[in-house]
């Protein structure tokens, strides 16, 4: 659960930082030279909405598994044009958080790849307890505790 509310937090940070700026973040798309030109200003309208809703999901525990697969891709495709974009020794930014954001680097390589293994944990071994019965369970630890049957 605590991997799901990071990665979740993560992506919800990331995908409500450029909502406002779609015009920035595309700018930071088309950097990486690696989008049809067509394509920036679309992707950069609808790749932040679905990072807000994956990593909602996450972390109320909705659809976790579908939630962390299509994070998972998402890391996985930022890796490869991060690694693309180190290769050629483009001076880019990474367009991850707000409209500034970082320079690429091997650091923001470490990130997704450790980020990818949450999602990859969370795919595997995630078990969410659906809202209705979490609280089910929190009251019967109340009642253990105390003594009560």
């Amino acid at each position: 659960m605590a991997l799901r509310i990071c990665l979740g937090y993560f992506f919800i940070y990331a995908g409500l930082s450029k909502i406002p700026h779609p015009a920035q973040f595309a700018e930071a798309i088309a950097d990486y030279r690696l989008i049809p030109y067509v394509l920036v200003n679309l992707v950069a309208v609808i790749l932040p909405w679905i990072e807000f809703v994956t990593g909602l999901f996450l972390i109320i525990g909705f659809k976790s598994r579908a939630s962390a697969t299509v994070i998972g891709l998402l890391l996985a495709v930022f890796e490869v044009m991060i690694l693309i974009n180190i290769y050629r020794g483009a001076p880019i930014t990474c367009g991850c958080y707000d409209t500034v954001g970082e320079p690429i680097g091997w650091e923001k390589v470490l990130e997704n790849a450790v980020m990818l293994l949450f999602s990859v944990q969370v795919y595997y071994c995630d078990m969410p307890v659906p809202l209705h019965r979490l609280k089910h369970i929190i009251g019967a630890g109340r009642r253990m505790g105390t003594g009560e049957s």
